[in-house]
């Protein structure tokens, strides 16, 4: 029985290698344009295009000039799910308990007022763009929480349809990538490189988690800020949390007055990886007070510190390019017009209620 086991690992590591392998040469790969662009084009320390965009870009490409195997989308969907909550996981080794405690203090009003504010706007504006109550659900949960993850999530307690579920889906997508490619820019030149600022702008009007993960790591990249990627990923994670309240209420409001429909389950919607940003933030801070400057293993600490930061940024910077290499282009062309007009409409939104809470908190701390 023991041995049957280990043959089914060793076969599922086996189906999942050749992706996972296609994604790290895509990192590495992007990491080497990175450097030409810096070194030989525009002779300067670092390129105008971060590592990750190179990444995303260079998969989107690849996934749309050549359709990937069947077999190595096993990998790329391992690195998608798996991997990147694996790099996630390993940037809490960044942060301090005060500072996470901090952030999360001052993001949650901020949640909260951009996920009422969508999900009022998207009941307004089916009345003037006819789409399903279903789909109109699913795009608002995507867009004020945490993308597809929460699509998923809240299809089964509403019983939406496999069209509208991929209907939503594409749409986040879609509105994300872009929001994840031009955000970061946008974020430099009106918040003029203020971290806090930056990271609750970023948290808060990007969708998808893997996709404010790299916008924060894009902008740490190209603009030296680390503190925004620490700002980020907090304020992406605690709006993350707000699934365990929000598909129950989906549920309700949806089958009021029926018995039907409360197939939910909070362990099953709960996002667990959350609680390992959070233990690995733990980690750092007992790890800084156990080897205090001066003893023999603080260099060692210090060392694998920097080994896990580096290894979050390899693991992001994978991700990105296996969701790039997944988005097919002519797929989204052939989808409806409509379910788009409400995600943009919602995605501008979410933007805009994050900038002027922003703005109003400035004006009183």
């Amino acid at each position: 029985m023991h041995k049957i086991s280990v043959l089914i690992k060793l076969q599922y590591l086996k189906s999942i290698f050749p992706g996972v392998a296609l994604a790290l040469v895509f990192c590495l790969f992007s990491q080497g344009i990175n450097n030409v662009l810096a070194i030989e084009i525009f002779g300067t320390p670092k390129s105008p295009i971060s590592t990750v965009l190179i990444a995303i870009l260079l998969g989107i490409l690849m996934g749309n000039a050549f359709t990937p195997r069947p077999g190595m989308m096993i990998g790329l969907d391992f690195t998608q799910q798996y991997i990147l909550k694996l790099g996630i996981i390993f940037l809490g080794i960044r942060l301090s308990f005060a500072d996470f405690i901090k952030f999360g203090s001052i993001a949650i009003p901020l949640i909260i007022i951009c996920i009422l504010g969508v999900l009022i706007l998207v009941k307004l504006l089916i009345k003037k763009v006819p789409i399903s109550s279903k789909m109109s659900y699913l795009i608002a949960i995507g867009t004020s929480v945490c993308g597809a993850t929460a699509i998923v999530a809240t299809a089964p307690v509403i019983n939406a349809k496999k069209s509208e579920v991929a209907y939503a889906i594409a749409n986040i997508t879609l509105f994300g990538v872009i929001a994840m490619l031009i955000y970061p820019y946008f974020a430099e030149w009106y918040f003029n490189n203020e971290a806090l600022n930056v990271g609750l702008f970023l948290g808060t009007s990007i969708h998808e988690t893997s996709q404010v993960a790299a916008a924060g790591l894009i902008y740490d990249q190209q603009f030296n800020n680390p503190e925004t990627l620490n700002v980020a990923t907090v304020t992406k994670l605690i709006r993350n949390t707000f699934l365990v309240i929000l598909i129950p209420l989906f549920a309700f409001l949806y089958n009021r007055g029926e018995l039907k429909g409360h197939n939910y389950s909070i362990l099953n919607i709960f996002p667990y990886f959350v609680l390992g940003f959070i233990g690995m933030i733990i980690v750092r801070n007992l790890g800084d007070q156990f080897f205090s400057i001066g003893s023999s293993n603080y260099e060692i600490w210090i060392n694998l510190i920097e080994y896990l930061k580096t290894l979050a940024t390899v693991f992001l910077t994978m991700a990105m390019a296996a969701v790039g290499i997944s988005i097919n282009l002519s797929e989204l062309k052939s989808m409806g017009y409509k379910p788009f007009i409400v995600g943009l409409i919602a995605a501008v939104t979410v933007g805009i209620i994050s900038l002027i809470y922003i703005e109003t908190l400035n004006k009183f701390i």
